[in-house]
């Protein structure tokens, strides 16, 4: 034995940390070594189909591909987003077929289904399979098996292998435009108002909306503001539009708006300085800067070695209206029209708000909707007196009377500019010539 002979306590649970030390090590080596890529077949060349949908369900499995992106972060890893099923989904193996010399290359995933599942069945995962060291795939191709014939799994290109410079400096991830959206006016008014604070790119996840917001989407995709993602989702699961479970049979909540997100960052990784998370009807307003690329310079230089800055959620009523801005021209858009909502709900007693973000997008490993789950580098709560978010929507406090409501003309410092801008957005498409 190992530990014969010791008889006293202390040395005895030295040889217990001793022992458990080595067994751990060994188990964590045999664990490596069982996710190392193995050549399986050489001499030939890959002829799988190459899938073009943004989510693509794995045949009889329970998974469902979103995209693979290339991480050398940590190791060299090719990293899928993904949608599983947490209990049914146990294994998972990426092909990797190494062109010109014709070898392919299986390697145990690991799958990390985000602890941020909400009690639904589905969930948001992370497949990580360690790349082959002398080859840089080009494309991945994932099976439940080690053994089977690759040119009958779809082929998905790795993402993000060459590295970028940026091309933008803020990106808004808005996930998921569903419900046959038809909030024009606000939807209108919330891009030219990230346009005015620094916003250069805005990535949309599609399910469905009105053919009068596909009318809008049309100009700014044209323009080189918008960039839209399909979001079929509804197609391969039953989809609730609650965050949290019911018992009602659906499969996953909010229209799989995380597995989104996490897209959103990973697609945009190398190629913009920050990702901004939060929704169409939400508008970070600075309250000490012009914009947010100077108040983002001064939060860096205060908070450095932080990559996730919190903002909160301050909720305006769209019950409730002032008479100002009511502009005549903009009353036939179907919508809110944000400028006439600027009272806010008080904070209510022992309720946290939530918040939403900005981050850098290559220090984060796997957001929520409200909090980073895994990144490098601290977080940070903004205080409000430095920067909020104005969320005009249906009320959460809905007895208050106007008089407990706080008046908030923070909006009103873009007035001018907004005004013009979504004028001239309306006359472009010809949904209303400015009076």
């Amino acid at each position: 034995m190992l530990c014969a002979g010791k008889k006293s306590y202390f040395a005895a649970a030295v040889c217990i940390i001793t022992v458990t030390s080595m067994l751990t090590v060994s188990y964590l080596r045999l664990q490596r070594l069982s996710h190392q890529p193995k050549v399986i077949q050489e001499g030939r060349r890959c002829r799988g189909k190459i899938a073009n949908s943004t989510i693509t369900a794995l045949k009889g499995n329970k998974t469902f591909i979103i995209s693979p992106y290339f991480d050398d972060r940590e190791s060299k890893v090719t990293r899928l987003i993904g949608i599983v099923h947490h209990e049914d989904v146990k294994q998972l193996y990426c092909w990797f077929c190494c062109q010109p010399n014709g070898k392919i290359y299986v390697s145990k995933a690991k799958i990390d289904v985000h602890s941020d599942r909400f009690g639904f069945p589905y969930g948001a995962a992370d497949i990580v399979c360690l790349e082959p060291e002398n080859c840089d795939p080009t494309h991945v191709s994932i099976h439940q098996s080690p053994h089977g014939n690759i040119d009958q799994l779809p082929r998905f290109e790795i993402k993000n292998r060459k590295a970028e410079t940026f091309s933008v400096d803020f990106t808004v991830c808005i996930s998921a435009m569903f419900g046959n959206y038809n909030n024009v006016l606000q939807f209108i008014q919330s891009m030219e108002m990230y346009k005015i604070l620094g916003v250069q790119k805005v990535v949309i996840y599609k399910n469905n909306c009105s053919h009068l917001m596909e009318k809008v989407l049309k100009f700014y995709i044209e323009e080189g503001t918008v960039e839209i993602i399909p979001w079929p989702i509804n197609s391969h699961l039953r989809v609730s539009s609650k965050w949290h479970f019911m018992q009602d049979g659906t499969h996953i909540g909010y229209y799989g708006q995380i597995t989104a997100l996490n897209d959103c960052i990973y697609r945009n990784m190398g190629r913009s300085k920050f990702v901004v998370l939060n929704d169409a009807d939400e508008i970070i307003l600075p309250l000490k800067h012009p914009n947010w690329k100077t108040m983002m310079n001064s939060l860096q230089e205060q908070n450095p070695g932080t990559s996730v800055f919190l903002f909160e959620n301050h909720i305006f009523p769209e019950t409730i209206s002032s008479p100002m801005f009511n502009i005549s021209s903009w009353n036939t858009v179907p919508g809110v029209n944000i400028l006439q909502h600027v009272y806010r709900e008080p904070d209510r007693k022992d309720v946290i708000n939530p918040r939403k973000m900005i981050v850098d997008p290559r220090k984060v490993i796997q957001t929520s909707v409200h909090s980073v789950l895994h990144a490098y580098g601290n977080s940070v709560n903004i205080p409000m007196d430095v920067a909020f978010i104005y969320h005009c929507r249906k009320a959460l406090q809905r007895d208050l009377p106007r008089e407990s409501l706080i008046r908030d003309t923070t909006l009103w410092r873009y007035n001018s500019s907004l005004i013009m801008n979504v004028n001239k957005v309306l006359s472009q498409i010809m949904l209303q010539a400015p009076k």
